[in-house]
């Protein structure tokens, strides 16, 4: 199985974007792996910035993959039923998992309709970037909780 990360924008945080390529390259070890940065829109009415975005993330998507739309209004999976829904797209022959994380202002309609599951990380507010790196250390999480191995802190 392969997993597909797709955001609008490029993370700014320098301490952020550090953990996240940390956490990405544990996450490799396990999976094969991949971050699509989209072009994000700036300077625009939210609205407009919103399709745009969308339309570069529904452009990145393939048909043949599950889509998992980060989503404050989805499902909550604690990190066992996170590991355990991976086990479950691996046994079903899933080949492609893409995980998207929408930009500031959310996605549009059209994406959320196009996603296979919605996922929410917390009931809590995260920015964007945050959302980022939480998704890929759960992701982590998840691949130590499958092969039995303890976390690496």
């Amino acid at each position: 199985m392969r997993l597909r990360i797709i955001w609008p924008g490029k993370t700014r945080d320098a301490h952020l974007r550090a953990l996240i390529e940390e956490y990405f390259g544990r996450l490799t070890h396990f999976v094969r792996c991949d971050i699509s940065e989209l072009r994000e829109t700036r300077g625009s009415r939210p609205a407009v910035g919103i399709d745009k975005d969308s339309d570069r993330i529904s452009d990145a998507l393939r048909t043949s993959s599950k889509t998992i739309l980060l989503d404050p209004s989805g499902n909550e999976w604690s990190s066992t039923e996170l590991a355990a829904q991976i086990q479950r797209w691996e046994i079903d022959g899933i080949k492609e998992v893409a995980f998207v994380v929408g930009g500031p202002n959310g996605v549009s309609a059209k994406i959320s309709s196009q996603a296979d599951n919605r996922w929410s990380l917390s009931r809590l507010t995260l920015t964007h970037e945050m959302a980022r790196l939480l998704l890929l250390e759960q992701l982590y999480r998840a691949y130590t909780i499958i092969k039995g191995l303890p976390y690496q802190k």
